[in-house]
């Protein structure tokens, strides 16, 4: 599939508030024997501008339609949709925006310099201001030393690099990735994490679609988790993410102690000397505390965070029942 771009020229256009606003947007796809599916159901959402916005769910959930939906490409069947202050797939905003899919294709016979040459002749700069735009997304993305090497030669992760610089012809305020760390080595996976948070610093909106949680995890300032077309949870990583429970580790303890514990415990382990406690609650850390006191060693009390994939896989298995 070939990045979807605009060849209106380069545009720098005012700023809003929410770069995306997601209002009651509904999808109903007709089936052939006159039945109904709704692919997204009545989503409910913003983005604000210069955050970094990640947007999960199962497959089938509604992503895709979403991101289609926001760069024009299908209509919806209701609701308001509205990408930097325009409605969606208007021209003045498609200026605005790039799109990287997740498996971008260029001619591999071309070299990286050639690829955005001829991206930038589709946004009509002259020779002067394609060479300096070349040079300087080269830069950008780590690839200075590659372009001119043919696109056969590149590792996926350079091309994913490559599709991010051909996404940045148009100096665009939102960028709308899907998949950018799909398959890519850790080095990579890391360089890619390193480029999008630089996107953000540099006061753009990049609205990333993701099955790699733990980058969502890292690099998003807020989260959307869809299922089956519709919104379930939607928040910073502080609000979406709560201690699941704390590890209370003592030495020096003793077996009727351990008794004591269990009660409280969601789980008690004995290794050697230590001895390892878990609960669920802060209450139940009080008295766990209160009850080896002057009795035992304290060696730690270590809370456990609930990660984005806990959560995530808590949605899903909740929406299948």
């Amino acid at each position: 599939m070939l990045p979807i771009f605009c060849d209106y020229g380069l545009y720098g256009g005012m700023k809003v508030a929410e770069a995306i606003v997601v209002q009651g947007l509904k999808k109903v796809y007709k089936g052939h024997l006159g039945d109904s599916v709704a692919a997204v159901d009545d989503l409910n959402f913003q983005v604000n501008q210069g955050e970094i916005f990640g947007f999960i769910g199962p497959n089938g959930a509604g992503k895709t339609t979403t991101i289609k939906m926001l760069l024009g490409l299908l209509f919806p069947s209701s609701g308001k949709l509205t990408v930097l202050g325009k409605p969606a797939g208007d021209i003045e905003a498609k200026k605005r925006i790039s799109y990287l899919p997740e498996s971008p294709y260029f001619y591999e016979h071309m070299t990286g310099v050639e690829v955005l040459d001829f991206y930038c002749k589709l946004f009509k700069l002259n020779a002067e201001a394609r060479k300096r735009k070349i040079g300087e997304l080269l830069e950008q993305v780590g690839l200075t030393k590659d372009g001119n090497r043919a696109l056969r030669q590149y590792s996926k992760g350079m091309l994913q690099r490559i599709g991010i610089a051909q996404a940045l012809i148009n100096d665009p305020d939102l960028l709308i990735f899907d998949e950018p760390t799909s398959g890519l080595d850790p080095i990579a996976h890391k360089d890619i994490q390193d480029l999008i948070r630089s996107l953000k610093e540099q006061g753009k909106t990049v609205f990333v679609s993701s099955h790699q949680l733990s980058d969502i995890e890292s690099v998003c300032n807020r989260v959307a988790i869809i299922n089956r077309g519709k919104l379930v949870k939607l928040g910073t990583m502080e609000e979406l993410l709560h201690i699941g429970r704390t590890v209370i580790t003592i030495s020096g303890s003793q077996d009727d102690l351990a008794e004591q514990v269990k009660p409280i415990a969601e789980r008690v382990s004995v290794e050697g000397d230590l001895m390892r406690i878990y609960v669920d609650t802060e209450e139940k850390v009080h008295n766990v505390l209160d009850t080896v006191r002057g009795k035992s060693c304290l060696v730690s009390v270590v809370p456990q965070k609930q990660t984005l994939e806990d959560l995530f896989v808590e949605i899903v298995r909740e929406g299948r029942k």
